[in-house]
């Protein structure tokens, strides 16, 4: 599934992808299947705009956004993602673009979003911070970056197979490139509004970064 103006599929690196499908394949509904808290309170009331979803995953967050009156494109690099994604967004009734791209590969043209949205993303950190600079710059002037993660999971510790947080773009490191032209406007952790059920439902604390282009 790839975006309708672009006929050639992204880059996706082949064994990212096959992670992230096998994730979901092993299991009929990996997430709650409602819109992540912290965007629900970040975002509401906000007059609707073009929208980015990074790394929408099953589609809870870009319907939710849809359904407020946003114009949604919602990256994600698992197909099978992809698919409930769209099944999700049609028997709600709302238009989505889905982009099956990894950030960093995806060409997004640039500063063409009012609000960037990454909940709990899984973005890899590279030597040149492609990820983390595919994401401000993808927010348009007066818009609107919502980077949200598990608070703690920077620092912790690995454990057998499990993911090495060494690997992956936290918060703090976008916090490190944002610049005068840019205004932090929420920077804190804070206890987490938990969906009932789904993966990830046993963390309690997020990290919030909310931060406007300026220009």
């Amino acid at each position: 599934m790839t975006d309708d103006n672009d006929s050639r599929p992204p880059a996706i690196d082949p064994a990212v992808q096959a992670e992230w499908d096998r994730r979901y394949a092993d299991r009929p509904q990996l997430w709650s299947g409602r819109p992540n808290g912290a965007l629900v309170a970040e975002v509401a009331g906000t007059p609707p705009g073009r929208a980015l979803d990074v790394g929408c995953g099953e589609g809870a967050d870009a319907v939710w956004l849809a359904r407020g009156g946003w114009d949604v494109t919602a990256l994600e690099v698992s197909g099978v993602a992809l698919e409930r994604a769209a099944a999700h967004a049609r028997e709600a009734g709302v238009d989505i673009r889905w982009v099956h791209a990894g950030l960093a590969e995806a060409g997004l043209p640039p500063a063409s979003f009012d609000l960037v949205s990454a909940q709990y993303p899984a973005l890899p950190r590279t030597p040149d911070a492609a990820a983390e600079r595919a994401l401000l710059a993808a927010v348009a002037p007066g818009g609107v970056l919502l980077l949200v993660h598990h608070a703690g999971m920077e620092h912790h510790e690995v454990h057998d197979g499990g993911d090495d947080p060494a690997d992956y773009v936290w918060p703090s490191m976008v916090a490190a490139l944002l610049d005068d032209d840019w205004q932090v406007e929420v920077d804190e952790q804070r206890l987490r509004v938990v969906p009932e059920g789904g993966a990830g439902a046993h963390h309690v604390e997020d990290v919030v970064l909310r931060a406007r282009r300026l220009q």
